[in-house]
């Protein structure tokens, strides 16, 4: 599955602290472009980090790192 390759390595950038807690989170659009992914799929990657707690999503703000 190739989700699970995108969540692998925006879990992998997380944990060598790339995105720094508290700050926001890419944007899909450049995400998938970056991954060269449908931005469909790095929307389910990002889901299922804020599932984990990893990321919080702020209305009208979009998605932050949270704290661990």
């Amino acid at each position: 599955m190739a989700g699970v390759a995108h969540v692998v390595e925006l879990r992998r950038r997380l944990d060598a602290g790339q995105y720094a807690p508290g700050t926001r989170f890419p944007a899909v659009n450049g995400l998938a472009a970056e991954l060269d992914a449908a931005p469909s799929t790095v929307q389910k990657a990002v889901a299922a980090l804020r599932t984990e707690g990893r990321l919080y999503t702020v209305l009208g703000q979009g998605s932050f790192v949270a704290e661990k």
